[in-house]
Parts: C-alpha cells; sequence; structure tokens
C-alpha cells in the first residue's frame, strides 16, 4: 500500500504548500515473492533419477529345455570381492579362467569380443552372449558397473544368473580368493 506522509515539523515558507511525501509499504510485496519462491523450489525437480532396466525372464512351467547357448560365443564373467572380476570365454571347464580388475575389464570384453568376431567369420550371427553372475561377495556397484560395461561396449545380448554358479567356478574363486 502506498502512503502520503507529511512532516509535521517545519516552519511553511511564504508561497510553497507542504508537500506530501510519498513513501511505499513493501510487505505485501515481500510476502509475494518469498510464496513464489518457496513454490518454485517444490514444484522444481533439480535432477531426475536415472532408472537401469533389467528384465529377467519368469519361467514357464512345462518347458524345460530352451535353445542352447554357443559356448564358443559366450563370456562368463564372475563378480567377485575388492573389485575383481573372473572371466572365460567358453566353457568353464575347458577354457582358462583369469581375473580382471573391474577396470580393465572393458579391454577383456572387446578382447573377447574380436576372438568371436574371428571365430565366427562364415557365421551372418556374430554377436557376443555374455553371462554376468554376481557371487555372495560382490557389492552392488560392481554389479551396476559391469551391466553399464555392456552398454559402452555395444553387447546387446547378456544376461543376469545370479542363482547356479558352478563347482570349476566357486573352486577356482576360493582358490584365488576373490
Amino acid at each position: 500500500m502506498a502512503t502520503l506522509n507529511v512532516p509535521k515539523s517545519g516552519k511553511a515558507v511564504k508561497g510553497s504548500t507542504r508537500r506530501p511525501i510519498p513513501g511505499v509499504d513493501l510487505t505485501a510485496m515481500v510476502d509475494l515473492a518469498f510464496l513464489l519462491i518457496t513454490f518454485f523450489m517444490l514444484t522444481t525437480s533439480l535432477s531426475k533419477m536415472q532408472v537401469m532396466d533389467i528384465a529377467k525372464p519368469v519361467p514357464v512351467p512345462g518347458v524345460a529345455h530352451f535353445a542352447p547357448w554357443p559356448a564358443s560365443k559366450t563370456l562368463t564373467i564372475l563378480l567377485g570381492k575388492d573389485n575383481q572380476a573372473v572371466y572365460y570365454l567358453g566353457e568353464a571347464n575347458k577354457s582358462p579362467m583369469l581375473v580382471a580388475n573391474l577396470s580393465e575389464i572393458s579391454k577383456a570384453i572387446l578382447a573377447s569380443k574380436k576372438t568371436v568376431a574371428e571365430t565366427h567369420k562364415a557365421s551372418k550371427d556374430q554377436e557376443m552372449y555374455v553371462i554376468i553372475k554376481p557371487t555372495n561377495t560382490s557389492v552392488y556397484r560392481n554389479f551396476v558397473d559391469i551391466i553399464d560395461e555392456m552398454g559402452i561396449n555395444k553387447v546387446s545380448t547378456y544376461a543376469i544368473d545370479d542363482k547356479y554358479l558352478l563347482d570349476e567356478e566357486k573352486a577356482f574363486m576360493r582358490n584365488k580368493d576373490i
């Protein structure tokens, strides 16, 4: 609200009239500003949550056998403790298992992808399959990192197997203390 303040002291000079000094009360304006700031702070989202889509198949009753995974195109990655991973290309009892740090796993994925492409030159499907097996000693961050590596290295077909560890895999990880 605007008010006019008239000074009460002072002598009138001949020929002049007292001029009122305008004053503005800004209380309502300040209230409105704080209401607007509060409204926009509460309704604005600072950052959106990033969600990773993972779909695990539901077992179908009555169907016991699916199409076999070609072992020569399959890379298995076992997640262990202390940011360590064990990986092998092919079958667990026929292929050498190697240990890598998760920061170096990208090189192993690319090398395996190249090996699969060279092995299956005549085949029109040279795509590599990856089986990711998180263990009890691995942490969730490592799982998210390995899923991110699948996207970075353009591996479109991967599966998550958190139930079945082979005896060879368990023994290797126990021997390496992973």
